[in-house]
C-alpha cells in the first residue's frame, strides 16, 4: 500500500537551511490526503451507536470472531461469514 504523500521523500527533498534536514514543515492538506486514504469506507448503517448520559459508544456491527488460542490462522470468509482459517506455520 502506498499513501498519496510520502513524508520520507518530502523530508529528503527539504531545503536544508542550516545544514540539517529537520525540522520539516508538514502541510495539513498532505496529512488529510493520507488520512482519507487510510480511513475505512463504511456506511452509517455499519455502526451501532449507544448513548448513555455524557458517554457515547460506537461499535462496528460486523463482529470479528475471537482469535484462536493457538496455531496459525488468517481471518477470512467462509460461506459469507467471517472466520479464522487454520493455516500451516510459516
Amino acid at each position: 500500500m502506498r499513501f498519496p504523500v510520502d513524508f520520507n521523500e518530502k523530508a529528503k527533498a527539504a531545503k536544508q537551511v542550516s545544514g540539517g534536514g529537520y525540522p520539516v514543515q508538514l502541510s495539513a492538506a498532505d496529512l488529510m490526503k493520507n488520512f482519507k486514504y487510510a480511513a475505512g469506507d463504511f456506511e452509517a448503517e455499519s455502526f451501532m451507536i449507544t448513548e448513555s448520559g455524557d458517554s457515547r459508544k460506537i461499535d462496528l456491527k460486523l463482529k470479528i470472531p475471537d482469535v484462536p488460542g493457538s496455531g496459525t490462522h488468517v481471518l477470512g470468509a467462509v460461506d459469507g461469514v467471517l472466520a479464522w482459517i487454520a493455516t500451516e506455520e510459516c
